[in-house]
């Protein structure tokens, strides 16, 4: 958040980077899934062109970050869908995430 200069009332983003910050996958992959100098995700998961990796649980976490941040519908993002694909440390994280933005 301090990287971003988010505010502290932006929940959008303190959910985003909740998910980012709580997986070890995608803290290290951080700089392909958001733009910092630019204040904004990166929707096609790439950067430069290179396919961000990620394992299906993490491509779980970020569809469910992203829609936090802005709504953004992706394909197979529905909540059954994310939570299908997420072990139980993710499952709290994702649920913690829901709380951040939400109450």
């Amino acid at each position: 958040m301090i990287e971003d200069n988010t505010e502290v009332c932006d929940k959008e983003r303190q959910s985003l980077f909740y998910i980012l910050a709580g997986n070890r996958d995608l803290y290290e992959k951080k700089n392909g899934i958001y733009d910092t100098k630019n204040h904004c995700i990166i929707p096609s998961l790439s950067k430069k062109g290179l396919k961000v990796d990620l394992s299906g649980g993490a491509k779980a976490l970020v569809k469910l970050g992203f829609n936090l941040y802005n709504g953004m519908k992706q394909k197979e993002n529905s909540i059954c869908d994310i939570f299908w694909n997420l072990d139980e440390q993710n499952r709290i994280l994702a649920l913690n995430a829901i709380k951040i933005r939400f109450i």
